[in-house]
């Protein structure tokens, strides 16, 4: 079968434990931004990289919202219609499973290869074999927001077995049950999750994606455009602000997931795919597992309420406002602009120390300056600081 997008991509291959991990930096690489996820593309060719929407990846956010709506203020009309009309069975059974997509995604919820239908895209699961589906579903889901050292399978190995079923029972019975069961009968419990998903598709999906998967096939075909006429970088920026590329001097190249994650992964020889997502904003995922096609989802459709700081202005930022002179400082600030002499007066203080506070105020961006004759003032700007609240928010559920 060939992608909607027009091109075939290379299976996913399992998680090889020899591999250099994601997390990883090989000497020379530099270090961006404190944490963030990067993507090797050096030598790709353009055509490798691909917008592309994904029913399933969008049937994943959708659970998600419905999973935890007070992550997605924008979709209450739709989580709270949702949910009331569901069938208590079906959501017995999600509550079930959630853990695949509540905290954040299983790994074959992000399809590399991206289809018309739900239907094919489940059909693309069934020929994936036992151990790489269980350790997709397992590994982040059970544990924590990054990829662990490239683990062999828990349907081979004993010891990546009961690490499993512990992180499972730390999450409760519920999901110590299903995880037991996965590994007891992989096939039946995978015959469960695309009856779950198709029963979803029948109770709400199939509506909900005829209505989102034109916009989203919009915006695919405009990124696409935007690559092909400017550049990867004019593509990655209007998806996403959080989204960049990086050259260094030996000609190398990559993709830049400015996250609260560190990670590390390679495209060359393979592909990258970019998924637009309606209901996953405020959460950009980057799939970027041990032998795995690196595959970015990002989201669409609405202005962002924070969302254009980095995570590193959200630190510096926080980090700025931390000390308790620089928050004794921004109650005269916030209410007149100061010389540094008028607030060394007003605290006792040298000038000299009031001028290294207002230097890291000024560097996280939390001051704006003026010049009146011989004396530079400076004031508190509100705007970035009334934006902190949600800029700090989209930075950690990105």
């Amino acid at each position: 079968m060939r992608s909607p997008c027009g091109r075939g991509q290379p299976r996913r291959a399992p998680i090889d434990a020899g591999r250099q991990t994601a997390r990883q930096h090989p000497p020379g690489t530099p270090h961006h931004r404190g944490v963030s996820v990067t993507i090797d593309i050096t030598g790709l060719p353009p055509e490798r990289i691909t917008f592309c929407p994904s029913p399933l990846a969008e049937l994943a956010n959708a659970l998600h919202a419905l999973a935890e709506p007070a992550h997605h203020a924008r979709l209450h009309a739709w989580t709270t219609a949702t949910s009331a009309a569901l069938k208590p069975e079906l959501a017995d059974r999600l509550l079930e499973a959630d853990f695949m997509w509540r905290s954040t995604r299983s790994d074959f919820l992000m399809p590399a290869q991206p289809r018309e239908t739900l239907a094919e895209e489940l059909d693309d699961l069934d020929r994936m074999d036992d151990e790489t589906f269980v350790g997709a579903a397992l590994e982040i889901s059970c544990s924590t927001n990054h990829y662990p050292k490239g683990l062999p399978s828990p349907l081979v190995d004993a010891w990546s077995r009961r690490r499993a079923l512990d992180l499972a029972a730390a999450r409760g019975p519920r999901q110590a049950a299903f995880v037991e069961r996965m590994l007891a009968d992989p096939t039946a419990t995978r015959a469960w999750i695309r009856r779950l998903m198709e029963d979803c598709e029948d109770a709400f999906f199939g509506d909900t994606w005829r209505r989102v998967r034109v916009q989203l096939a919009a915006d695919a075909r405009h990124k696409t455009e935007l690559l092909r006429r400017k550049g990867l970088a004019e593509a990655l920026t209007a998806a996403s602000p959080a989204l960049s590329v990086e050259e260094d001097e030996h000609g190398g190249r990559r993709i830049v997931v400015d996250k609260l994650v560190m990670g590390r992964t390679e495209a060359r020889g393979s592909a990258v795919t970019l998924l637009p997502s309606v209901f996953g904003w405020p959460h950009l995922f980057a799939l970027y597992a041990p032998g795995w096609q690196p595959v970015i989802q990002y989201p669409v459709a609405a202005q962002e309420v924070g969302g254009t700081e980095s995570v590193e202005t959200v630190r510096l930022r926080l980090e700025a406002l931390a000390h308790p002179m620089r928050m004794s400082l921004c109650r005269n600030l916030s209410r007149s602009a100061y010389s540094t002499s008028e607030l060394a007066d007003a605290y006792g203080i040298t000038a000299p120390e009031v001028s290294r506070h207002l230097s890291l105020l000024k560097k996280a961006g939390l001051l704006t300056t003026q010049r009146r004759g011989r004396y530079v003032l400076h004031q508190l700007d509100f705007s970035a600081v009334a934006r902190l609240g949600s800029d700090f928010l989209e930075s950690v559920l990105r």
